[in-house]
């Protein structure tokens, strides 16, 4: 066939065959953008399969059957910081009673309903605590412990994985607050974190050596870090953050002062490189390996998820702070009543300042800046209370022994103090009886605690409680804010990082 018949019998060909429609550009973007997506919606499950076989969680059932009721307002979040040997974490100088897991380090982060102020709260790990009934291994439950360390919680078991369930059901026992997600992450992970986001600036009020941060030394040692602003990552930020003798008081409470500067800085980093989807993945594949959380947030979807609505919290509106304490021997002890206007006012969600994240500021009724109300929450069931009227107003015991009846305490009799002239509320104690003194001044805001000797808890009656001339034991006052202790020692994510870093 020559070239000429050839080239008819293409043309031939061509003109039998039905005219092709011609692609617009617009159904050629369409094509594109959805091969682009299914490309990218199967890289990002793929991304998510990997994260997720990354997670451990906790089994929910070990959480307590009697918990708070669910916030209406906001959400909180248990963040644990463990120092379990297990999965490299040794290497990197955690633990040091074998294989137990134990938790030194937790705050209870309150993210209001408006997702733009979060609050942290820090809870000391030697605060005198009650341990409410806790699951073990084998399936018992354990009995309420009154009166014991906070970070015994976590090791209840003696397991190397720790119990994030008893600590969890401890904080919603102290605070009244229901937690609606727990976190735990270990030194593995909390170090890979600070390599990730390349490293995070923090400030040392002094030169540290290693008998600092090893006080079993016999000798100072070398030099670990000037004094002044610097950046750490790995290994040397874990050191920044465990560092607690030599700087302040050396005290575990100022060590905390500079763990929250730490979360302050790291937090000011993240969001500085930009808080999205892409820049949450490299964070979520470092996190996710050496992270322990409860089944609410046991995919990498749910997790990425709620980091991202965070990102519009101003760095401003970031708080950082620590339960109301204050020294009880070698342990801490919690400040009444302040400690129980903190939670109220979470509760409520409200600010630093008293404005609340609908917008309000103050000047709410009672009944909404504390319902349900302080009062409404106590529980006196098992604790025996003798009454006295300190004052001439007749009556008043049997008034204050109606209210501690309808909270559930035992009213073991009443009877008129040998004092009749005291101005103020006063709840005296035996030994090993603080923590149900605490209890029943819950309903008595602002009276004083006493330890004295004996085996009971009295109550003994001033004028302040007859001035309220109310047959219940309702706060004399509506908070606003946060108790003065607290805000007074408020840090912000945006603080200077060289400011606040001890006590003492």
């Amino acid at each position: 066939m020559s070239r000429t018949d050839e080239s008819t019998r293409v043309t031939t060909s061509d003109q039998a065959r039905p005219p092709r429609r011609r692609r617009g550009p617009l159904r050629i973007a369409l094509v594109v953008a959805l091969s682009v997506l299914l490309l990218g919606t199967a890289g990002l499950g793929w991304i998510y399969l990997k994260l997720n076989g990354n997670i451990n969680t906790f089994g929910a059932d070990g959480l307590s059957k009697d918990r708070p009721a669910g916030a209406t307002k906001g959400e909180n979040v248990l963040v644990i910081g463990s120092d379990a040997r297990t999965d490299g974490n040794s290497a990197l100088g955690g633990g040091d009673k074998g294989d137990i897991g134990r938790s030194d380090t937790a705050f209870l982060l309150h993210v209001y309903a408006d997702h733009r102020h979060a609050f942290a709260v820090s809870i000391p790990r030697d605060t005198l605590v009650t341990l409410p009934p806790c699951k073990l291994p084998d399936g018992k439950w354990t009995r309420t412990r009154p009166n014991t360390m906070f970070n015994e919680a976590y090791s209840v078991g003696q397991t190397a994985k720790g119990n994030p369930a008893c600590t969890q059901n401890t904080v919603e026992k102290l605070t009244g607050l229901r937690v609606d997600h727990t976190v735990v992450i270990d030194f593995k992970g909390f170090a890979a974190l600070t390599r990730v986001v390349g490293g995070v600036n923090v400030c040392f009020p002094q030169d540290v050596y290693e008998k600092d941060l090893n006080p079993n030394r016999a000798t100072r040692g070398g030099l670990l870090f000037r004094k002044g602003e610097q950046k750490l990552s790995g290994q040397r930020a874990l050191d920044y953050v465990r560092i607690r003798h030599g700087i302040g008081d050396g005290s575990d409470i100022g060590r905390i002062k500079r763990q929250q500067a730490f979360v302050a800085s790291l937090v000011k980093k993240v969001k500085s490189d930009g808080l999205t989807p892409t820049g949450l993945l490299p964070l979520a594949d470092a996190a996710t390996k050496s992270l322990t959380v409860d089944p609410g947030l046991g995919t990498a979807k749910r997790l990425i998820s709620f980091a991202m609505s965070l990102r519009n919290i101003d760095l401003h509106d970031t708080k950082f702070a620590t339960i109301p304490w204050r020294y009880q021997g070698e342990r801490v002890a919690i400040v009444q009543p302040d400690a129980d206007q903190l939670w109220a006012a979470l509760k409520a969600d409200r600010t630093l300042d008293g404005t609340d994240a609908g917008g309000k500021k103050g000047g709410q009724t009672a009944t909404a800046a504390t319902s349900p109300g302080i009062a409404a929450e106590v529980s006196g069931d098992g604790i025996d209370v003798a009454v006295y009227n300190g004052t001439t107003t007749r009556g008043l015991a049997s008034r204050a022994a109606t209210a501690l009846t309808e909270h559930g305490f035992t009213v073991t009799g009443t009877a008129n103090a040998v004092d009749r002239d005291r101005a103020d509320t006063v709840i005296e104690y035996g030994a090993g009886l603080r923590t149900r003194a605490e209890t029943v001044a819950r309903l008595f805001p602002g009276a004083e605690l006493n330890s004295v000797p004996g085996a009971g808890v009295d109550v003994v009656l001033g004028r302040s409680y007859a001035a309220k001339g109310s047959t219940s034991a309702a706060p004399a006052s509506t908070p606003t804010a946060l108790p003065t202790s607290v805000a007074r020692d408020a840090r912000s994510a945006d603080d200077d990082v060289c400011s606040n870093l001890s006590y003492g």
